[in-house]
C-alpha cells in the first residue's frame, strides 16, 4: 500500500453508512457536538488526550484538522447518529504501516451512546473499508489497562487479543499498560462468510 494511494483516498474521505449511523468528514460546525463528549473525564480516562477545556479549543482543532484533511494525513471519520443528526464520536485509522500493509484503528463515543453496540457498529464499518477498500492484510487496535469496554468492541468485531505491553506508554505523568488486539484479512473474511451463512438459516419461533 502506497502513500499516494493513501493520500487519494483520505483528502477526500468518504461518506460511509451503516443502519443506524454515518461516517463522514468531521467539520468545524461539529465544535458544540464534539465538545459535549471531549470535555469529560470518563471518555478521556483512557485516551492519550485530555479534556477539551472549552469549545473554542474545540472549534480550533477542527479547523486543523480540515488542514489534514487536505494534506490526506487524516483518517478519521465524525460518526453521526442517524436519528438524532448529532455528531456523537469518531472512528477510523490512527496510523498505517506501508511496509507491512496493516494499520491501526481507535474510537471514542459519546457516553450518552454507550451500551447500545453503535461502537461496535462503527468499528465495523471501519474493518470492512480497510480490508475490502484497502486491501489490508492486518488491522489492529490498542486499549489502556482497565479500558474492558474497549476490548469487548474490539472481541464483538472479531480481533484477538495478542498481548500486554507493560507500563509502556507515558501519558498524563503515568506509565499505563496497553493491550493488543488484532485481526487478519483471511479471519476477517472468514467471519464474514459465516454470518451470511447464519443470516440464511431459517428462524424457528418456538
Amino acid at each position: 500500500m502506497k502513500k499516494h494511494f493513501i493520500y487519494n483516498i483520505f483528502s477526500r474521505i468518504p461518506i460511509l453508512e451503516t443502519d443506524r449511523l454515518v461516517l463522514r468528514r468531521m467539520k468545524i460546525d461539529d465544535a458544540e457536538d464534539m465538545f459535549d463528549y471531549a470535555r469529560r473525564a470518563d471518555v478521556t480516562k483512557y485516551l492519550t488526550w485530555d479534556c477539551h477545556p472549552n469549545e473554542a479549543y474545540t472549534k480550533d482543532y477542527l479547523r486543523y484538522i480540515q488542514k489534514q484533511y487536505e494534506d490526506g494525513e487524516f483518517y478519521d471519520w465524525a460518526v453521526v447518529d442517524k436519528a438524532s443528526g448529532k455528531m456523537i464520536g469518531t472512528c477510523g485509522f490512527t496510523s498505517f504501516d506501508d511496509d507491512n500493509n496493516s494499520a491501526e484503528i481507535g474510537y471514542v463515543l459519546n457516553p450518552d451512546y454507550w451500551g447500545d453496540g453503535l461502537a461496535t457498529e462503527a468499528v465495523g464499518e471501519i474493518l470492512k473499508f480497510g480490508f475490502r477498500r484497502l486491501n489490508l492484510h492486518r488491522i489492529q487496535a490498542k486499549y489502556m489497562e482497565g479500558n474492558d469496554g474497549s476490548r469487548r468492541v474490539m472481541e464483538k468485531c472479531g480481533l484477538s487479543f495478542e498481548g500486554t505491553l507493560r507500563s509502556s506508554m507515558y501519558i498524563k505523568g503515568n506509565y499505563r499498560t496497553v493491550s493488543i488486539c488484532a485481526i487478519l484479512r483471511d479471519e476477517y473474511f472468514s467471519l464474514c462468510e459465516r454470518s451470511e451463512e447464519e443470516a440464511k438459516k431459517p428462524f424457528f419461533k418456538v
